[in-house]
């Protein structure tokens, strides 16, 4: 699949099949996370991958009772490592940094979960201690996103985008 055609059609899905999801695969989706940039190449990424339907059930009710999050027959909670980025960068490094490069490592699982034929969404409404707790989390690792993934039993439609004269600025804004 092409880049371009794997952007324009993945869709944030809600809605999953009963099926498993391969080991490889998986795999697949990692290997793709950890290929994305980080600062100072740092790779301050951590996933903890669940199919256990307890642990899923106990992270949708930290997530707002989203419970398409247990439907999903894997997730990845993609996690941002503090200490890692915090000794290059200090509090920039804690705050932002592993921020972003965990950011960029999700968008990849996304794009490579679409050309696999794999429904994802990006889950941030979560209660994020209690993520924390249930996946026994040590200090300086942050939870930043939970990532259902699966077979979609849904279509979802493209969602509209703002214009890109409303968006983009040249030279200064």
């Amino acid at each position: 699949m092409d880049v371009f055609e794997a952007v324009k059609g993945r869709r944030s899905i809600r809605a999953f099949k009963r099926g498993n999801v391969s080991s490889e695969d998986v795999e697949k989706l990692i290997d793709a996370a950890v290929r994305a940039p980080s600062a100072g190449n740092i790779q301050p990424w951590e996933f903890v991958i669940i199919r256990k339907p307890e642990t899923k059930r106990r992270l949708a009710a930290a997530a707002s009772e989203q419970v398409f999050i247990e439907q999903a027959a894997v997730v990845i909670v993609v996690c941002a490592n503090e200490n890692r980025s915090s000794k290059r960068y200090g509090d920039r490094g804690k705050l932002l940094y592993c921020i972003q490069d965990t950011a960029a490592a999700t968008q990849n699982i996304h794009l490579a979960a679409h050309s696999l034929g794999l429904g994802t969404c990006w889950v941030g409404a979560f209660k994020e201690q209690e993520v924390g707790r249930i996946l026994n989390v040590p200090q300086g690792i942050r939870p930043v996103a939970i990532v259902p993934v699966g077979y979609a039993a849904e279509l979802a439609s493209p969602r509209s985008k703002r214009p890109m004269d409303e968006i983009v600025h040249h030279e200064t804004f």
